[in-house]
């Protein structure tokens, strides 16, 4: 009796160590932030979306092919221009706000799969 009860005393600073890092990984994995980034990049996609049609159509305006094409005002285009900077300036935030995710969501994933082998390795899960 004497050598079970030494062995469960050998392993329980091991197990009061492996439940701390179950409890700290169990409180980072209980929200993904991953999620927060690719609603971000879908935002800023759709967002994208409607600039680009939107610099089509100043684009069209400007030099398109019709019946009889109206002449350009002014000298420079700056509908075009501002809608083309909004375009490329939403597809650097959305491009940005997926990488991140993807980063954080490796991540994420890694310290699920510790917590898996913990929760098997306290005996919680089997």
């Amino acid at each position: 009796m004497k050598t079970v009860s030494a062995t469960v005393r050998a392993h329980e600073p091991e197990a009061s160590a492996l439940r701390a890092e179950h409890d700290d990984l169990a409180a980072r994995v209980a929200t993904r932030r991953s999620i927060d980034d690719v609603r971000r990049g879908a935002y800023a996609s759709f967002a994208l979306l409607v600039s680009a049609g939107l610099t089509v159509k100043f684009a069209w305006d400007r030099w398109g092919f019709g019946p009889r094409p109206a002449r350009p005002v002014g000298r420079y285009p700056l509908l075009f221009l501002a809608a083309l900077a909004l375009s490329l300036l939403l597809l650097f935030v959305a491009q940005s706000a997926f990488r991140r995710a993807r980063r954080t969501m490796k991540v994420e994933d890694r310290d699920f799969a510790r917590l898996q082998e913990i929760r098997q390795r306290l005996g919680m899960d089997t």
